[in-house]
């Protein structure tokens, strides 16, 4: 029998039970789940996948304080959002800590697809990063991100965008100066007056869309000794690989980009022998 899986998410867990599990049964393993974890005070039930651009997803209320809304805790951070209306992995904790080793004192920072903002808070709580700026379309996922960006007192290093990325890649790299006003770009934010026209580091935690976004992403990049560092993130079988690499190159050589390629890892299995897969490389 294919046993239930979980993820404690602070005040609750989300259970995935296999199809055949009754009722009954899955409110003994939700009153077992709330005697072994003292820190948790309601179990859902996830009845379905993330879906759409804005990365939904559905579950069931079984037992405990009736809600959806999760207060959570990693990396020295916390977090608050609807587990409903907004994407929030658990399992990418590890991800986040490890990019925010990886930025160097004065950065400046691009993160595409924010949602609640888990990786530009880690990056700038644990990072001297300079400022991170956070791009998201959700208008849900970016109201809990404002609220966790003050949770964490970050008001003065995180700056929370709710926009469509292409468009603000778009309307921003028209701009033919390093530092070029925020106000024009059809995207909402708290009103920050400056924003760079070039990142020194850009992370793209995509969603499972068809397009990789890479354009956007080298037309904000530099180039020479100190070119940008991007942590690109994609979806394939473990002997795809190849493909996306391949995918990465071709990008890079429509936006007549050099680029060295430092890491490839897997990032997570999300299926049958299916893997998010992160690839870190430099533009020249």
């Amino acid at each position: 029998m294919i046993k239930p899986t979980f993820d404690l998410l602070g005040n609750v867990i989300l259970v995935k039970f296999p199809y055949n599990v009754g009722k009954n049964e899955k409110k003994k393993f939700a009153q077992k789940l709330l005697r072994e974890h003292k820190s948790a005070k309601t179990i859902l039930e996830k009845i379905g996948k993330f879906k759409g651009l804005l990365r939904k997803q559905k579950t069931k209320f079984l037992l405990g304080i009736r809600t959806k809304e999760v207060l959570y805790r990693e990396n020295n951070c916390v977090f608050r959002f609807n587990i409903d209306s907004t994407y929030f992995s658990p399992r990418l904790s590890n991800e986040r800590k490890e990019i925010a080793g990886k930025i160097k004192k004065g950065d400046w920072v691009l993160v595409m697809f924010a949602g609640v903002s888990p990786f530009s808070i880690a990056i700038a709580k644990n990072s001297k990063a300079k400022k991170v700026y956070s791009v998201e379309i959700n208008k849900e996922a970016n109201k809990y991100a404002k609220i966790n960006v003050q949770l964490n007192n970050l008001k003065n290093k995180v700056e929370t965008i709710q926009g469509n990325v292409k468009n603000f890649v778009e309307k921003l790299s028209r701009r033919p100066d390093s530092i070029q006003p925020l106000k024009n770009i059809n995207v909402k934010s708290r009103g920050l007056n400056k924003i760079p026209r070039k990142f020194d580091v850009i992370v793209m935690p995509r969603p499972q869309l068809k397009e990789s976004f890479l354009k956007e992403a080298f037309s904000l990049s530099k180039t020479g000794k100190r070119g940008t560092k991007i942590f690109y993130y994609d979806f394939c079988l473990d002997s795809e690989k190849e493909k996306i690499i391949e995918k990465i190159k071709i990008e890079a050589k429509k936006a007549k980009k050099k680029i060295k390629i430092t890491k490839i890892k897997n990032a997570g299995e999300i299926g049958a022998r299916k893997f998010r897969v992160r690839v870190d490389f430099e533009v020249h």
